[in-house]
């Protein structure tokens, strides 16, 4: 794995990408393109900007009001190698790990050994919002999500149990 990661950005202190206080890191690269997507900027491969991954998860270390991390995009599952680096390195300081995904979680699972760092990805993640933003489910006020389709999933317990267990915000 290379030891760099393509964002298209970093909010460094949010409390809309999931609970607390979190550093929220935007992937660079959708294949979705959900019509109405927030994120529109963060569709093409190759815009955005490298970062050095050990450095982002230092900077992380430094602060101790973030009590998570958010992967959102872009489609963080599309670098799901350096995103299961970073997720790693994040749950030996026991943050909290939350993704954003346009895949299904049904889909993921199917696809685990398919595609590169899929299973480190999800095997490190608590939370995902999984499936595409649809604007005609789009409800004002959703919390962390963007539309009514969209699940937020315990991952942890939706391994354990083999059922998909979604969280109430």
């Amino acid at each position: 794995m290379k030891n760099t990661i393509r964002l298209s950005g970093i909010a460094y202190e949010s409390l809309v990408n999931g609970p607390g206080i979190r550093r929220v890191f935007f992937s660079q690269g959708c294949n979705h393109n959900c019509k109405g997507c927030f994120n529109p900027e963060t569709h093409d491969f190759s815009g955005g900007e490298e970062k050095d991954i050990k450095e982002l998860i230092d900077d992380v270390y430094k602060n101790p009001m973030i009590k998570g991390i958010t992967f959102s995009g872009g489609d963080p599952f599309e670098r799901a190698e350096e995103f299961s680096y970073m997720a790693r390195a994040f749950k030996e300081k026991n943050l909290n790990i939350w993704s954003y995904t346009g895949y299904k979680f049904e889909y993921i699972l199917n696809n685990l050994d398919n595609r590169k760092g899929w299973k480190a990805l999800i095997n490190n993640l608590d939370v995902l919002v999984d499936g595409k933003f649809e604007q005609d489910k789009a409800v004002e006020g959703l919390r962390f999500r963007g539309s009514t389709n969209q699940r937020i999933i315990d991952v942890k317990e939706s391994l354990r149990t083999g059922n998909i267990v979604t969280l109430n915000y």
